[in-house]
């Protein structure tokens, strides 16, 4: 008899069904995974608003996850069925010249779970065995399911090159917001700024690392500038996905310093960039938006020992039968940073 499992489709924007599915049998090179836990991103939110990835309707959302080994394909080694384990989302062709230099998604082939293929709001999902890391037993489900989201923060830092001692800026105190903070913070990153509108936010960021909040938008000029001694920011990270906060982004940062940019925007928002200011003040911009490969093991090291602060990521949690009422709720809950779905 076919096993089967619960998946829950995106079958248009804002609506989701409850489909009975069969259990995917790994084939060679593949791992069956047990979901246990999956975190709501932002992008998800964008998907189930209809804001983005709308051509891969109906679909499967769903790629913050943590689970267990539950089957593995002819051929498959370094893996123990029952093991605890994280899975990378961006799945390339892994031979081309981008994926040898893990810029996966750039790869002609790539792919990502639960964006252009079906994820994780589902009891088991199907992967590549080799996307899969083999977590600690002794660390919680709800704290692995995070491993994707701080990958994300680690590859901006990596790719902004962040050093001891530099000022930052992060603009958008919210999940990612977050999380940039307290990296930047274990990075020895100061002084740290965020902004947000929202105060209660702002506060959170406060709380976790950032030197200074700011919630009025007609004081944050001002705060940087006198933050940094005149010179404006190092480093600023954009991380709410709005144009105009990336043109403010470019007036915010020193003469030489770097823009990360981080928050998606609509595919025809563009940035104004002044040719000749980028080229004598040397000023730089960098896109980042999905940890993949070494990312993911560092993001996966700094949670396992503590280095993060779960709290707030971790205390909102829905069983995937009420996946609707989850994503419903979301806008009304600011103060859970994540909301995470349950497998039973």
């Amino acid at each position: 008899m076919t096993k089967t499992m619960q998946a829950a489709v995106l079958t248009a924007p804002g609506r989701f069904t409850l489909q009975t599915r069969p259990v995917p049998v790994p084939g060679p090179g593949e791992a069956l995974i047990r979901v246990t836990r999956v975190g709501i991103c932002g992008t998800d939110l964008r998907i189930f608003h209809g804001r983005y990835a709308a051509d891969s309707l109906p679909m499967v959302p769903g790629h913050e996850l943590a689970g267990r080994i539950a089957a593995l394909g002819p051929g498959v080694t370094g893996l123990e069925v029952g093991a605890k384990a994280v899975v990378d989302m961006n799945i390339g062709c892994g031979h081309c010249y981008w994926c040898r230099r893990n810029e996966i998604l750039n790869c002609p082939q790539m792919r990502q779970i639960g964006i252009t293929a079906d994820g994780a709001f589902a009891e088991y999902l199907l992967v590549p065995a080799r996307l899969v890391l083999p977590a600690p037993e002794r660390v919680p489900d709800a704290v692995l399911a995070l491993t994707e989201p701080v990958a994300c923060v680690v590859r901006a830092a990596r790719k902004a090159q962040v050093g001891l001692g530099q000022s930052a800026l992060v603009i958008g105190a919210g999940p990612v917001g977050n999380l940039h903070v307290q990296l930047l913070r274990l990075l020895g990153v100061a002084p740290i700024l965020v902004s947000d509108l929202s105060p209660d936010r702002v506060a959170m960021a406060v709380a976790v690392g950032a030197d200074l909040g700011i919630s009025d938008p007609a004081l944050l000029r001002a705060a940087v500038q006198e933050a940094t001694e005149g010179r404006g920011a190092d480093l600023v990270i954009e991380s709410v996905g709005h144009p105009a906060l990336y043109a403010e982004a470019l007036t915010l940062m020193r003469r030489g310093g770097h823009l990360a940019a981080f928050g998606l925007t609509g595919p025809d928002a563009v940035l104004p960039l002044g040719i000749l200011d980028t080229i004598l003040h040397e000023t730089s911009v960098k896109g980042s938006v999905a940890g993949m490969g070494q990312d993911m093991h560092d993001a996966l090291t700094l949670l396992c020992h503590g280095r993060f602060d779960t709290s707030a990521f971790t205390r909102a949690a829905y069983p995937l039968e009420q996946i609707q009422q989850a994503f419903d709720s979301s806008p009304d809950r600011p103060a859970d940073l994540k909301t995470q779905i349950v497998m039973a």
